[in-house]
C-alpha cells in the first residue's frame, strides 16, 4: 500500500480534532472494532510536534486491541491523544470540546484516563459525550484505576513465577521494581505481603523515602534498579526500559511490570529470549486498568468484585502465552500478539451476522 493511507494500514479510523478557540489540537486512532468499540485513555502531552503525536496514536490504539484481547473483553482499541501542555493549556472549555470530537464518534470510541488526563478531567469530558469512563465515583464513574493494574501486575508475576519456579508465589524471591507511582506502591505492597523481598527506585525521591520505610524494602538510585540482582524486574514507570543497551546489564531471571511499551524495539523481545530471560508481555500484564474502567459498560453498573475476577484470569492468559510461545518456537511477545490476533479474528467474524 502507497500514499497517506499507507502510514494508517491496520487500523480502521484516523480523526483529527481542531478548536482554535479553545487550543484544541486532538487524533484518535481506531485500531479494531472487531470484538467490540475502541476502548482506550486519553493521553495529554507536550508532543515535539504533530508527527510524533501521530506516531503515539497509532502505536497506542493498536496495543489496546491486543491488550482487550487478551483479557478477554468484547472491546476493541482505540487512543486518544490531545497535543499540548496540560499544565498550560487545559481548560474546561478544551476539555468539552474535546468531548465533543469523541461524541462525533457515535460510541466507536470510549476514552478514559491516561497520561496528563484524571479522573476529574473525564468528568468535564463526559458533559459532552456518553462515551467517557474513568471518572471519579462521586461522578458515577470506577474512580482509580492503578488499584486493579497493581493487582493485575501481581497475578501476571505470581503467573511468572509458576512458570519459572513452579509455583505462584513470590514468597523467598527478591523483586526490582522500578516505579513507585500508582502501580508500582501499590505493586510493593503486594509483594511484601506475598512474602518477597523488594529492591525499589524511582526519580521521586519522596515516593522512595514512602516506600523505603517499608519493612522488606531497600532502595537505590532511579539509574541503578535495571542492575540490581534479583529474580525479577518490574518496569512500572515509562516505556522503553529493555533496549539493546540495558538488556545485557540485566540480572533477573524474568522481567514482569505495569508500565506500557517497555521493549525499546521488536528485536528487544528476541535479546531477551536469547538471554533466556523470561518477558510477560506488558500488554498483558497491565490490562487491570482497562477491566476496570471497560466495567463501567456493563448493563448492571460498575462492580469491582466482578473486576478482580476478570483480573485474575490475567495469570492463565500469560501461561498461555508462555506455552504458545515454547511450542512455536517464538517470543513471548509474538505469542501474545497471535493469542489476540486469533481471538479478534475468530470472535470478530460473528460480526457478520447481522443484528438490528
Amino acid at each position: 500500500m502507497e500514499g497517506p493511507f499507507a502510514r494508517f494500514e491496520g487500523h480502521e479510523q484516523v480523526v483529527f480534532g481542531n478548536d482554535p478557540a479553545t487550543g484544541l489540537r486532538c487524533i484518535i486512532a481506531i485500531h479494531s472494532t472487531a470484538l467490540g468499540p475502541g476502548l482506550g485513555g486519553t493521553r495529554f502531552y507536550p508532543y515535539a510536534d504533530e508527527e510524533d503525536a501521530l506516531v503515539d496514536v497509532l502505536r497506542l490504539s493498536r496495543g489496546m486491541s491486543y491488550k482487550a484481547a487478551c483479557a478477554g473483553l468484547d472491546l476493541g482499541g482505540g487512543k486518544g491523544v490531545i497535543i499540548g501542555d496540560p499544565a498550560e493549556i487545559k481548560t474546561e472549555a478544551l476539555l468539552r470540546a474535546y468531548g465533543r470530537v469523541v461524541e462525533s464518534l457515535n460510541g466507536r470510541y470510549i476514552t478514559a484516563c491516561d497520561v496528563g488526563t484524571y479522573p476529574n478531567d473525564l468528568e468535564i469530558v463526559g458533559r459532552e459525550t456518553a462515551w467517557a469512563t474513568g471518572a471519579d465515583v462521586e461522578h458515577g464513574g470506577s474512580g482509580d484505576s492503578g488499584i486493579l493494574t497493581a493487582f493485575g501486575v501481581f497475578v501476571g508475576m505470581k503467573a511468572t513465577a509458576q512458570r519459572l519456579w513452579g509455583q505462584p508465589t513470590l514468597a523467598g524471591r527478591h523483586v526490582a521494581v522500578q516505579g513507585l507511582g500508582k502501580v508500582g506502591r501499590r505493586l510493593v505492597e503486594h509483594l511484601l505481603e506475598d512474602g518477597a523481598k523488594v529492591t525499589a527506585a524511582d526519580i521521586d525521591e519522596e515516593a522512595v523515602a514512602r516506600v523505603g520505610e517499608l519493612d522488606g524494602v531497600d532502595t537505590v538510585a532511579a539509574d541503578e534498579i535495571v542492575e540490581v540482582d534479583a529474580d525479577v524486574l518490574s518496569p512500572n514507570a515509562l516505556g522503553a526500559v529493555l533496549t539493546e543497551d540495558t538488556i545485557p546489564r540485566l540480572q533477573v531471571a524474568a522481567v514482569c511490570g505495569g508500565a506500557n511499551n517497555q521493549l525499546g524495539t521488536v528485536e528487544d523481545a528476541a535479546r531477551l529470549q536469547e538471554r533466556g530471560i523470561l518477558y510477560a508481555p506488558d500488554y498483558v500484564v497491565n490490562a487491570g486498568g482497562l477491566i476496570n474502567v471497560s466495567d463501567e459498560l456493563h448493563p448492571d453498573g460498575y462492580d469491582p468484585v466482578r473486576c478482580q475476577h476478570k483480573a485474575q484470569r490475567i495469570g492463565s492468559t500469560l501461561l498461555e502465552i508462555f506455552a504458545e510461545a515454547d511450542e512455536q518456537g517464538v517470543t513471548t511477545e509474538i505469542a501474545a500478539e497471535r493469542v489476540a490476533e486469533k481471538r479478534m479474528a475468530s470472535v470478530g467474524r460473528l460480526r457478520g451476522f447481522w443484528l438490528p
